[in-house]
């Protein structure tokens, strides 16, 4: 996979975890720990991303 792809795939999974997020958030009875575990995914991703564009 190109490193232009590759960056794509993770951009769409971090959209994907922002979706997930909001839709957990808006839920009369949010899980803390599934929002608090959605965000790290995201922050891992957004790490990834930031690793891939300065290389």
């Amino acid at each position: 996979m190109s490193l232009n792809g590759r960056i794509s795939e993770l951009a769409a999974k971090h959209r994907h975890l922002d979706q997930q997020i909001a839709a957990e958030q808006k839920r009369p009875s949010a899980d803390d720990l599934i929002i608090k575990d959605l965000k790290r995914q995201k922050l891992r991703i957004k790490e990834q991303l930031r690793n891939l564009k300065t290389s």
